[in-house]
């Protein structure tokens, strides 16, 4: 395994998915879902890059093929389980559905063909990347990355209105008294970035979901047992 420019970017991506986790032990919101956001940004473009300086400079190594998707899903999974988790932060205090589900659905099928891969063994090249599965990850990435945004608005709301009742809340975001700490716009702004990840993210789910599909149903020639 040689130490080239591609294999260095792999690895640190890979050891940035923790990071993003790690953030909100240490630093308080907005500011840890900033910093998760330029990680995870950060992380993410170096997915294209790796690949592409590889392709460029004849760099590609089994090391570098090996552990690009371990990252990628690294990344994805570990996103998913803090913006999941911090979906039952808030009253009633139970998990959002509406991330739930697709998070679930990704999560079940990176698992499941995590686990075709290593049963098919030296077969597994086989399943080789699809254009499809290209754009779910690219889905899936995009969605955290706005889904992370969401949380920072709604700190940004929460940091202004400290000391304000209700009542004037209201009337600032009523336009009845002027709004000169951006309510109306972080308001906005957390409401489109919530809506606009979960769409993306239900994307990303049926994406997955129909990728994990298409990898079974080429599998199965492999997974059928030598007649007696």
């Amino acid at each position: 395994m040689r130490w080239n420019v591609p294999n260095v970017l792999t690895t640190l991506r890979l050891l940035a998915a923790p990071g993003i986790a790690v953030m909100f032990l240490y630093f308080l919101r907005p500011w840890a879902d900033w910093l998760a956001m330029l990680l995870f940004i950060t992380a993410a473009a170096t997915d294209w890059f790796d690949g592409y300086l590889a392709r460029l400079w004849k760099q590609e190594s089994k090391f570098g093929a090996m552990l690009d998707p371990i990252a990628d899903k690294a990344m994805v999974v570990i996103a998913l389980l803090v913006i999941t988790g911090f979906s039952g932060t808030v009253p009633p205090y139970t998990l959002d559905p509406w991330i739930l589900l697709p998070a679930t659905v990704i999560l079940f099928r990176e698992v499941f063909v995590s686990g075709l891969r290593e049963f098919l063994g030296k077969n597994a090249g086989h399943l080789k990347v699809t254009r499809l599965a290209k754009f779910k990850t690219a889905a899936q990435m995009i969605s955290i990355a706005v889904l992370f945004a969401k949380g920072i608005f709604e700190h940004n709301l929460i940091e202004r209105t400290v000391g304000m009742d209700q009542a004037t809340v209201d009337a600032i975001m009523t336009g009845q008294l002027p709004d000169t700490l951006g309510l109306s716009w972080n308001h906005g702004a957390m409401f489109y970035s919530w809506w606009g990840g979960v769409v993306l993210l239900w994307v990303a789910g049926a994406l997955t979901l129909v990728s994990g599909i298409d990898y079974f149903r080429k599998s199965l020639p492999l997974l059928k047992d030598e007649s007696a």
